[in-house]
């Protein structure tokens, strides 16, 4: 029988804690798993054979190689340490080593690339190509992206709301994020109106069939199943090209959406409610969206500036 390295015996360990104590997605523990492997590879190939013997300077050694070698992005130079310090912090609580060698690595926001984002004309182009000459499902894909803007969703929690999930009374939706967290966030008043007529002109003929294969979800595909995420990124990828933007992909209207948000004077806490996200410093990265808006203040209130 092949004898399990430590690295591997600690990633399998951290993975199965992580998969049934913290409720995270399959697609985030397969990319813990992946990055787990990189990290491995280096370190066993630096010539260090367990984590208890794992030094910062490894780490770091190891970030940068995945970013100069591999030529990896910002962005997934930024997943490799966030994954590293949960893997870390993690072995430490359990003291399976005695000090966390990822605790002084610099924290993963500093590291993101600064979201793309639309002005709010260009979403108002988007949002609204959707007619009868585009297609048959065409009321579909309006609420959808009436309601991906509205409320900052992600493209798997599109697929994932159900009936009962959207309240028009209220004017919110109730969203399971990432690690089965719920959170409640207001839609506004287009996208109720967009939600309100897909179910009524639409929704019923994808409901036909009396399987149960709708599951109950608010969104379906033409075949009548919930639609899945690859589905979401279509429709929007479809309706922005139609509308001439280029580039667009879900996750850019979620950065909109709190885009907009903090130029309109939305507190930075809320936001960060909206969005789902479990560190404010997650959120903080919109911050910096709004930079022509503080110069337009800059010159109209500063008394040199406005002199």
């Amino acid at each position: 029988m092949e004898k399990i390295s430590p690295f591997d015996h600690a990633a399998r360990e951290f993975l199965n804690w992580a998969r049934i104590e913290t409720g995270l997605s399959t697609s985030t523990l397969e990319a813990y798993g992946r990055d787990l492997r990189y990290m491995k590879e280096y370190l066993v190939g630096a010539g260090v054979k367990s984590p208890d013997a794992v030094r910062m300077e490894h780490l770091a050694q190891h970030l940068q190689q995945l970013k100069r070698e591999r030529g990896l992005d910002s962005s997934t130079v930024t997943r490799h340490l966030a994954s590293m310090r949960v893997f870390f912090r993690w072995m430490q609580a359990e003291r399976k080593i005695t000090r966390d060698p990822a605790r002084l690595l610099d924290r993963p926001h500093r590291w993101r690339r600064l979201p793309g984002t639309l002005t709010p004309g260009q979403m108002r182009k988007l949002v609204e190509a959707p007619n009868a000459e585009t297609g048959d499902l065409w009321r579909r894909d309006r609420a959808i992206l009436e309601v991906m803007y509205a409320s900052g969703l992600r493209a798997s929690e599109v697929g994932s709301l159900k009936m009962n999930d959207f309240n028009a009374t209220l004017g919110c939706v109730v969203v399971i994020g990432k690690g089965n967290k719920q959170r409640m966030v207001p839609v506004g008043e287009p996208a109720i109106v967009a939600i309100d007529e897909y179910l009524k002109e639409t929704r019923p003929s994808l409901a036909r069939f009396r399987d149960g294969r709708d599951h109950f979800r608010l969104f379906l595909s033409f075949s009548g199943k919930p639609i899945e995420r690859v589905a979401v990124w279509q429709i929007v990828r479809k309706y922005s090209d139609l509308s001439g933007l280029h580039g667009v992909h879900p996750h850019k209207l979620r950065h909109s959406f709190a885009t907009h948000l903090l130029s309109g004077g939305a507190d930075l806490r809320v936001v960060q409610e909206l969005l789902g996200h479990a560190d404010i410093a997650t959120t903080e990265i919109y911050t910096h969206v709004d930079q022509r808006r503080l110069r337009e203040v800059l010159r109209k209130f500063h008394p040199r500036e406005a002199s």
